[in-house]
């Protein structure tokens, strides 16, 4: 049954969702908000949408890269090189980014008739970016639920799972993770040194699968 929209981004996380609950997903939502590597995100979530048939919908929030504050608006300079951990990672933090986005996506997902709003969060964020953390997740579901007349919830199978997990999951199900994307400087190829390439190539380690993606490092 087709009942949710999923929250769409091109990465490794959200790609792999589409994937497993694509009998599910009515409706991809991806966001341009100004990101150094939101482009190349898009082209992926595109493309990935295309070939399974699922409606993709982009909509347009230029005005957090416009007023908000984050590295991962202010160029590929910025963004932290190394570990992918809080002390690192926190100059990325984009400020309520996943608050603003399912709000628009419940919004729409009510006008579309659908119950549920899916993202893909996963335990590795929690400790850097705090609207991907279980009590916000929660929170939020409630308060959409409140403020729907369909009482719509959060859907976030990937809480409390690794990156590592979701590799092997959309190893399982033949994801090509070469088209994906994670590089936050947006660059023509990975940069291979930056906090979430860096998550990216231990995912692949720890899951011991091979790592298709091409790095400059």
């Amino acid at each position: 049954m087709k009942d949710a929209i999923l929250i769409y981004s091109g990465g490794v996380d959200s790609t792999t969702m589409l994937y497993e609950y694509q009998e599910r997903i009515a409706l991809a939502l991806s966001f341009h908000y100004g990101s150094n590597h939101n482009e190349q995100e898009l082209r992926f979530a595109r493309s990935h949408c295309e070939h399974l048939g699922i409606k993709h919908i982009v909509i347009s929030l230029d005005f957090i890269g416009q007023i908000f504050h984050s590295s991962l608006l202010e160029g590929a300079a910025e963004i932290p090189e190394g570990n992918y951990d809080d002390e690192n990672m926190r100059s990325t933090v984009v400020p309520f980014r996943n608050g603003i986005m399912l709000s628009v996506a419940a919004g729409l997902a009510e006008s579309e008739g659908l119950r549920y709003v899916m993202m893909a969060n996963h335990g590795g964020d929690h400790a850097i970016y705090p609207d991907c953390r279980p009590t916000f997740v929660d929170a939020m579901s409630e308060a959409i639920s409140a403020g729907t007349y369909e009482n719509i919830r959060i859907l976030a199978p990937y809480t409390h799972l690794t990156k590592a997990d979701i590799v092997k999951r959309g190893a399982a199900l033949g994801i090509n993770y070469a088209d994906t994307w994670s590089c936050y400087k947006g660059g023509a190829v990975h940069c291979g040194k930056c906090g979430t390439c860096m998550e990216r190539k231990e995912a692949f380690r720890l899951a011991h699968l091979p790592d298709p993606t091409y790095y400059l490092n």
